[in-house]
């Protein structure tokens, strides 16, 4: 049976060097979790402008459903500059006050997050009051969903406060290690190493699954009762990193929420993050068998 995701948050136009490409941590997210035959579902707002329309159309065109997209007439469709540096890594500046910052809750909402076997959400909608109380009140109304909570940093916006109420309100939190220096010091934590961060973290926080993507050197976990886990990177030529840690989400959620081991899901994630950085952008094809046959056929790094 098809497990159910609802994401809630951005929808955003990621303008690249070379042109304009529909983003959004959400939306990755539920066109991977599609992609391997789950339900994913977004539930977020874009502006009642061109860009809005542009954005709906493209979401169906990835067979992305548009039943709970929210029209503002007041703010504008998001965007992000994306600056790819050097290392391929990319930068993102986000516009301020957007539609995804108003997203408001409603009836429909509320039984799309009761009916869901996971609630997913990151830090960007929280930059604003509305949005921020909405997805407060998702959380506390859905107590039976997984809660995932997708800590990825934004220039210009982190709020402690806010990070710690969605830290308690988690389940499941995924981080990129190469924040862990910035987030150890404004949470208070040891980031002597993997295993010590995590386990301080969840102790904090009362969360029961760390997950830590680490780029090439594959991907961390940490349980708060089975301890930890991890994956190496494999050998690829990278196309580019845009995507990569909602494919490795959606692949983790994909064999956790129907029953496998972390170390299964961990180990299925890390190859759908694999895959995707061999692709341009987030939202090139690929499934549940492309990755069994990734997994199959290419080599991975020695354990760090």
């Amino acid at each position: 049976m098809n497990k159910k995701i609802v994401a809630f948050g951005e929808v955003v136009w990621d303008i690249l060097p070379n042109g304009k490409v529909l983003g959004g941590t959400p939306s990755n997210l539920v066109f991977r979790c599609n992609s391997f035959d789950e339900q994913g579902i977004l539930l977020l707002r874009v502006g009642d402008d061109d860009l809005g329309s542009e954005a709906i159309e493209k979401l169906k065109e990835l067979s992305i459903s548009d039943d709970n997209v929210q029209v503002d007439t007041e703010f504008p469709t998001g965007t992000v500059q994306i600056i790819l540096e050097k290392n391929s890594e990319p930068r993102y500046i986000v516009t301020p006050e957007v539609a995804f910052d108003h997203i408001e809750f409603s009836a429909e909402a509320l039984k799309l997050v009761r009916d869901a076997d996971c609630l997913f959400y990151g830090l960007l909608p929280q930059r604003f009051g509305i949005s921020k109380n909405t997805l407060r009140e998702l959380i506390k109304e859905s107590p039976d969903s997984l809660h995932f909570f997708d800590l990825k940093l934004f220039e210009h916006f982190f709020n402690v406060s806010v990070v710690e109420n969605l830290l308690w309100s988690s389940n499941i939190v995924r981080i990129k290690e190469k924040e862990i220096g910035f987030l150890s010091k404004e949470l208070k934590l040891n980031d002597e190493n993997l295993n010590t961060f995590s386990n301080e973290l969840s102790r904090k926080y009362k969360i029961d699954l760390i997950l830590v993507t680490r780029g090439q050197n594959g991907v961390f976990a940490f349980h708060k009762k089975k301890g930890a886990f991890s994956e190496p990177g494999y050998n690829i030529d990278e196309v580019d990193n845009i995507g990569s840690g909602m494919a490795f989400s959606a692949g983790f959620l994909h064999y956790y929420l129907n029953g496998k081991s972390i170390q299964q899901a961990l180990s299925f994630g890390n190859a759908a993050g694999a895959l995707n950085t061999t692709k341009r952008g987030a939202t090139s094809y690929f499934d549940k068998k492309d990755v069994l046959n990734f997994m199959k056929n290419t080599s991975q790094n020695q354990v760090q």
